[in-house]
């Protein structure tokens, strides 16, 4: 099988540790699991002695049955037996493309969008039709694109809501056209759900309430800020859930019993680490608002209090050498845009911690001035 080297990762992978100034993820501040415990209002002893009592073993091969009820309770109906627990999103997204796509089936995938969801199923023999997305649209692809690219034949649309890398989204609306497209030609509809909008003012459902050939993933590593447990999910109706039982065999059996336990802890108490990245992602965007306004090389279609970001920057270099220059002049880490095919361009993890965010932006503006 060949397979594109996945451009983010390979470039996190040589840079990250260079950093001073991080503000290239999509996360939103990770917490540490002391932060975690406080947000949450459990004693660190009543938690060690949870975690001392639990046997090392495979535990629940599918997720504990606290851990499906809780992730349950994010869609509108969905049952226990629908739910899978994964790797994080990367291991539900390669589980979910694994078991339905083959060799010789047509893919419509959002373009740019994280990678797995276009070079997966090219990897697997697919042919994979690209839905671009467009700046002056707010980052969304067209929907009569869409009408143009899929086929009669067509298995599986792709999707990302919210957008990796700009934070576009998916309102309800456009979900219900591109369900409807779906339902035409009887395809899927894969949608990586792990950048959940934090605002009120827009409603964006799963594509699993949507749709019952929708398959939803998700998980802890963006929305809820716990990266570091590598719990993810996959949802979808039953019979399909049935074919990724058989694929989570081959590729992961469990998750480890103590990540359950966090992943648990943390889904039950969401509103209040929802509460918390809610003030973060609000707070921040002000911060990015306020330097948007002095910096003359930066343009940006602002995210609707999403995570992640997608910025212009104007200067005549190539963009990884100048994200590589700037990383080591500054110690400022960005995503370069043509990882995802779109020079010109860097993601923006805007939701790092304040202090990094605000100093981070400083000396990208510092850098910045020997252009002009």
């Amino acid at each position: 099988m060949e397979i594109a080297k996945f451009g983010v990762e390979d470039w996190l992978n040589v840079w990250e540790n260079d950093a001073i100034y991080d503000i290239a993820g999509s996360s939103i501040a990770s917490m540490t699991l002391e932060e975690i415990l406080e947000f949450i209002h459990i004693d660190k002893d009543e938690f060690m002695k949870m975690c001392f009592d639990k046997k090392m073993n495979y535990g629940w091969i599918e997720g504990s049955p606290e851990f499906k009820e809780e992730v349950c309770k994010l869609y509108d109906d969905v049952k226990p037996e629908q739910v899978l627990q994964t790797n994080g999103a990367t291991g539900a997204n390669f589980i979910a493309l694994y078991g339905l796509i083959n060799r010789g089936d047509h893919v419509v995938s959002m373009y740019p969008t994280y990678q797995q969801l276009i070079d997966i199923p090219k990897s697997f023999g697919a042919d994979v039709d690209l839905w671009q997305i467009h700046e002056e649209d707010n980052w969304l692809p067209s929907i009569d694109e869409l009408k143009s690219l899929v086929r009669s034949n067509t298995k599986m649309i792709c999707i990302n809501n919210a957008n990796n890398p700009t934070g576009s989204i998916m309102d309800e609306n456009y979900l219900t056209q591109v369900v409807e497209i779906a339902k035409s030609i009887d395809a899927y509809i894969l949608c990586d759900e792990v950048y959940k909008p934090l605002c009120d003012d827009i409603k964006v459902p799963s594509i699993v309430d949507l749709y019952d050939k929708g398959i939803a993933t998700n998980s802890l590593s963006k929305t809820y800020s716990v990266p570091g447990v590598r719990v993810g999910w996959v949802v979808s109706n039953l019979e399909v859930a049935n074919v990724y039982r058989k694929i989570r065999d081959y590729t992961m059996i469990c998750a480890g019993v103590l990540d359950d336990v966090i992943a648990t802890l943390v889904l039950k108490n969401k509103d209040l680490i929802l509460e918390r990245n809610r003030k973060i992602v609000e707070e921040n965007l002000e911060i990015v608002k306020e330097w948007l306004k002095t910096e003359p090389r930066v343009t940006l279609n602002l995210p609707k209090n999403v995570s992640t970001s997608f910025i212009k920057i104007d200067v005549e270099m190539n963009t990884e050498e100048f994200c590589i220059a700037l990383l080591k002049e500054k110690g400022v880490l960005l995503v370069p845009g043509n990882r995802f095919d779109m020079p010109g361009y860097a993601r923006l993890g805007y939701c790092a911690r304040k202090e990094i965010l605000i100093k981070g932006l400083e000396e990208l503006s510092a850098f910045l001035r020997k252009f002009d």
